[in-house]
């Protein structure tokens, strides 16, 4: 669309035609010439030394619109498009082992099915972020880099599969990749804060590092980490246990303290809501995409044609000298 940078310009319209009624005439500097047989001119050669005039007024004319036009900056506005804005680096570890598939929290849905619907929302509100997907069970994968692409964040989180990293839980590993992504992204160290949000439903049992070994260096490369456990509250009755009994909350909470982060509990989807929801509070998203419209300026048509139309003006003018 067309958009007038300078449309006050536009009071320099009338200029001309305000000079001409303000601004007396112009004498001539000396008597005028009698022409005695000036009366012998017939009317159609008086007619014909009109027209010059009539044309160079026309030429005037255009040429000083096309300067007006020239002067009020027009320009033509793009599309909308989103602007990159810098906030916190957050990087989501899940849990994709075997105990994952226990329908426990939500009608006849997996525990990955219940934290990929609820992720989903947390992802898609983080604006202004770079957000990045940690897939872990017995080996730890990187399965989307920090991206400020929210959709392609949530569309690999919705493709992950129950043991598609193994069937155990190696809780430190995680870690220990989380912080290697962050030392391998310290061009951007000073861009955002740095977080994990790390979420299990089991202890650690697999991986090379131990848990809180990985909370001391992630602390150390200023990583902070917030840990959800997820499954049903654990119960114990007459035919045994039920719900949730290979949680490890000790050490879940152990690298939220070290890390300078919070430990959550989430027994159902609602729960698992309400701490998302806790932590958008604790770290706050940037806020909302910001837009522009790409500008090209267009002053340089009509000031190019002004200049083209001024020489067969000065032509005229130096005919009529």
């Amino acid at each position: 669309m067309i958009h007038i940078a300078w449309v006050w310009m536009l009071l320099c319209l009338p200029l001309p035609w305000l000079m001409q009624r303000l601004l007396p005439a112009v004498t001539p500097p000396s008597t005028a010439l009698f022409l005695p047989f000036a009366t012998a001119i017939g009317a159609e050669q008086a007619e014909l030394s009109y027209q010059p005039a009539r044309w160079l007024r026309v030429l005037l004319l255009i040429i000083w619109l096309l300067l007006i036009a020239a002067a009020i900056r027009p320009q033509w506005l793009g599309e909308a498009e989103s602007v990159p804005t810098t906030g916190r680096r957050l990087m989501l570890a899940v849990d994709v082992s075997g105990s994952m598939q226990t329908p426990d929290m939500a009608d006849d849905a997996s525990r990955l099915q219940v934290v990929q619907h609820v992720a989903s929302q947390f992802i898609k509100a983080r604006h202004g972020d770079q957000v990045g997907l940690i897939l872990f069970g017995t080996q730890p994968y990187l399965q989307a880099p920090l991206t400020m692409d929210l959709d392609t964040v949530d569309t690999f989180l919705q493709e992950a599969m129950i043991g598609v990293a193994g069937t155990e839980t190696a809780i430190g590993d995680a870690i220990g990749l989380a912080i290697k992504r962050i030392k391998n992204d310290s061009q951007n160290r000073d861009k955002g804060k740095m977080v994990l949000i790390l979420l299990t439903d089991g202890a650690s049992n697999a991986g090379m590092m131990p848990p809180l070994e990985a909370a001391k260096l992630a602390a150390d490369n200023g990583l902070r980490i917030y840990t959800i456990g997820v499954g049903a509250a654990a119960e114990s009755g007459f035919f045994g246990s039920a719900g949730n009994t290979d949680l490890d909350e000790d050490t879940l909470k152990g690298i939220a303290q070290v890390t300078g982060g919070e430990y959550f509990r989430a027994s159902d989807a609602r729960a698992l809501q309400d701490v998302y929801a806790k932590i958008d509070q604790l770290e706050p998203a940037a806020g909302t995409a910001q837009w522009y419209r790409p500008r090209t300026e267009l002053f340089h048509w009509p000031l190019g044609l002004a200049l083209l139309l001024s020489i067969p003006t000065l032509l005229l003018l130096r005919g009529r000298s």
